[in-house]
């Protein structure tokens, strides 16, 4: 068991097709008996990731700044609820409480919490696979770019190695499973 840690949009305006990827990811945690942990809101991606895994079976640990809360987005069905005063708290508690991530297409918050997690990671602060679902080509643009930062040596190949690439819900938790 796990306890999975997903980056995702949290916007409230989405086309359905990602927020049935997120509920596909979320209704998928619990029978392979892992648990979520989130970025703590009820909106968007981040909503259909929680309520699906709840409706799975697995414990959603949920975690918001304080100030997210007040404009009642707050995830308050969440197993466990943890509110922060600021976001870096946030992204330290949800590192510190997940044992792997799981990165779904979303905007700047998710891409910070991929890019926070991934240089913490080669920095050696933590050997937790980092996988990111690049569903539909998503990422394609992100990828192509940081490989041409690898090959200005900006960005080290071994880095680029410790993210996992996969195209689907099921290939991510096989990722996970299988270590890598």
């Amino acid at each position: 068991m796990a306890a999975v840690c997903v980056f995702c949009a949290s916007s409230s305006d989405l086309d359905q097709h990602w927020l049935d990827l997120a509920a596909e990811l979320g209704k998928a945690l619990g029978p392979r008996g892992h648990n979520l942990v989130s970025g703590g809101g009820r909106v968007g991606m981040m909503g259909a990731v929680a309520d699906a895994a709840r409706a799975s079976g697995a414990h959603t640990l949920g975690v918001i700044p304080q100030y997210l809360v007040d404009l009642e987005v707050a995830d308050t069905s969440a197993d466990e609820l943890i509110v922060t005063t600021d976001m870096g708290e946030r992204k330290n508690i949800m590192i510190e409480r997940s044992d792997a991530f799981i990165t779904l297409p979303g905007g700047l918050g998710t891409l910070d919490e991929l890019f926070e997690v991934w240089t913490t990671a080669t920095l050696h602060l933590h050997a937790k696979p980092i996988i990111l679902l690049n569903t539909a080509g998503f990422y394609d643009g992100l990828l192509g770019w940081l490989g041409g930062l690898a090959d200005t040596e900006f960005v080290r190949r071994p880095a680029l190695a410790q993210l996992t690439v996969v195209d689907s819900v099921e290939a991510a938790l096989d990722a996970i499973e299988g270590g890598h």
